[in-house]
C-alpha cells in the first residue's frame, strides 16, 4: 500500500469540508428549532449498544446493516447503530416511561454495512422525530406534515409523497389463516411484484376467493384512483380492512389540503419494512429520484420488547442529502487581528466576538494569508484603542 492509498476513505464514507459543513449545520439548527416549536424534545441516543438491545424487536430487521464489534471490557457483542429509531423507542419505553404522548427528535450519525444503492453513503447524518403514545390518524398526520415541512425548509421542490397502509395487507392476511412461512413467501412476491407466481400461490392454498382476489390485486392498486378501485375488493374480502382504507383516504385529503404543491401517490402494494411497520407508511421522492429523501410510518409494537408496546409513528431523513439542496454559501467574512496578548487587545477581541463578529487572531511567527482565513477586514491600533478597517488589496 502506497502513502496515498493509506488516506483513502472506505466506499460510502465521506468527509465534510468547511463550506458544506456550515450549510449542514445551519440546516440542522433550523430544523431542530422547527421541531422544538412543535413540542419535540431533543435526545442523543448512544453510538453503540449491546447487540441484544440494539437489534431487539423491530431492530432485528437492521441486523444485516449493523456493524458488530466486541466490547473489550466485558467480552459481549456490541453494535454500531444503523438507525436511531429503535434507540429512541427504547428511550421512550424504558427511560422516560411517560403515560401520555411523547414527542422526541434527534440528529446524529449512523453507520451501515451496505449503502442503500450503489454510490450512496453508508454514514448518513440522520435527522428525524418520533411521536409515541397515540394511535389515531392525527399523530400520523402531524408527522407527515413535519416531514414535508422539513423538506420544504431544506429547499426541496418537486416532491411526490408516496402513501400506503400496511394495516390493509395485515388485516387481509390475518384472516386468511396463512402459515408464517406462507406469509413470508407472500410478502416476497409482493416485493418482486411477481404476478404469475402470485396467482399460482393462491391457487395452491385454501384462501377464500374474495380474499385471494383482494390480495392478488393489492400490488397493482396504485395511483390516483387506487382507493376507489380497492374499496369493493376489500369490502368483499374483509370489511374490517375498510377502516384502514378510510384512514389512508383521510391522510391523502389532509396532505392535499395543507400541501397543494405536493403530489400524492397512493400505493396499496407497498410493503417496505413490513415486519417493522404496522399502519400508515410514507416516503417523499423528488423528480428524477429513485430513492426517498425522507421516509417513515407507524410501528406500534416497537416498544413491546422494552416492556411498553406504545403506539408510535415517525420519520427520518439524511441531513447531508437534504443539505445538498441548499445553495452553497462561502464562510462568513472575518476580521484578522494581530498577534499579541496585551489586555486592551484581549478586551477588543472579546467585544467583537460577543457582538457576533468572526475574528481570527494571527499567530506569532507565522504569516497569515487573509484569503485562506476568509478575512476581509483587519483590526489595527488607533491611539489608545483599536479600529476595524478593510484589508488593503
Amino acid at each position: 500500500m502506497n502513502r496515498e492509498e493509506q488516506w483513502l476513505l472506505p466506499d460510502g464514507v465521506d468527509e465534510i469540508l468547511p463550506e458544506r459543513a456550515a450549510v449542514i449545520e445551519r440546516l440542522r439548527r433550523r430544523l431542530l428549532d422547527l421541531y422544538a416549536r412543535w413540542g419535540y424534545e431533543l435526545v442523543f441516543p448512544p453510538l453503540i449498544e449491546y447487540l441484544e438491545s440494539l437489534l431487539n424487536g423491530a431492530g432485528r430487521d437492521l441486523e444485516r446493516e449493523t456493524f458488530k464489534l466486541t466490547d473489550q471490557l466485558t467480552g459481549r457483542m456490541m453494535g454500531v447503530r444503523a438507525d436511531l429509531t429503535p434507540q429512541v423507542a427504547r428511550i421512550d419505553a424504558h427511560s422516560l416511561r411517560r403515560s401520555g404522548p411523547s414527542r422526541l427528535c434527534y440528529c446524529s450519525s449512523a453507520l451501515r454495512t451496505r449503502p442503500p444503492l450503489p454510490g450512496a453513503t453508508r454514514a448518513p447524518y440522520q435527522i428525524g422525530l418520533e411521536l409515541f403514545g397515540h394511535a389515531g390518524v392525527d399523530s400520523d398526520a402531524e408527522v407527515i406534515s413535519l416531514m414535508l415541512t422539513t423538506l420544504l425548509a431544506a429547499g426541496v421542490r418537486g416532491i411526490t409523497l408516496d402513501l400506503g397502509h400496511v394495516g390493509i395487507y395485515r388485516t387481509l392476511v390475518r384472516d386468511s389463516e396463512l402459515s408464517e412461512d406462507d406469509e413470508q413467501a407472500l410478502s416476497d412476491l409482493y416485493l418482486r411484484k411477481a404476478r404469475v407466481e402470485l396467482d399460482a400461490f393462491f391457487a395452491e392454498r385454501r384462501v377464500s376467493a374474495a380474499t385471494a382476489a383482494a390480495l392478488s390485486a393489492l400490488p397493482w392498486l396504485a395511483g390516483a384512483d387506487a382507493l376507489q378501485r380497492a374499496r369493493p375488493l376489500i369490502e368483499a374480502a374483509n370489511p374490517a380492512a375498510l377502516v384502514k382504507l378510510d384512514e389512508l383516504a383521510e391522510q391523502v385529503a389532509r396532505v392535499q389540503d395543507a400541501f397543494p404543491d405536493v403530489r400524492v401517490h397512493v400505493d396499496l402494494g407497498e410493503l417496505r419494512g413490513y415486519r417493522y411497520h404496522t399502519g400508515c407508511i410514507f416516503a417523499a421522492y423528488v423528480d428524477g429520484g429513485s430513492e426517498p429523501f425522507a421516509k417513515g410510518g407507524r410501528y406500534d409494537r416497537i416498544g413491546e420488547v422494552f416492556g411498553r408496546a406504545r403506539p408510535a409513528t415517525g420519520f427520518s431523513a439524511d441531513l447531508k442529502l437534504l443539505a445538498a439542496c441548499q445553495p452553497s454559501a462561502p464562510l462568513p467574512r472575518a476580521i484578522l487581528a494581530p498577534a499579541g496578548a496585551d489586555a486592551s487587545l484581549r478586551q477588543e477581541l472579546a467585544r467583537l466576538r460577543d457582538a457576533g463578529e468572526r475574528v481570527v487572531q494571527a499567530l506569532a511567527g507565522v504569516d497569515s494569508d487573509p484569503a485562506e482565513l476568509c478575512c476581509d477586514r483587519q483590526l489595527v491600533p488607533e491611539g489608545a484603542g483599536w479600529k476595524v478597517i478593510p484589508l488593503s488589496s
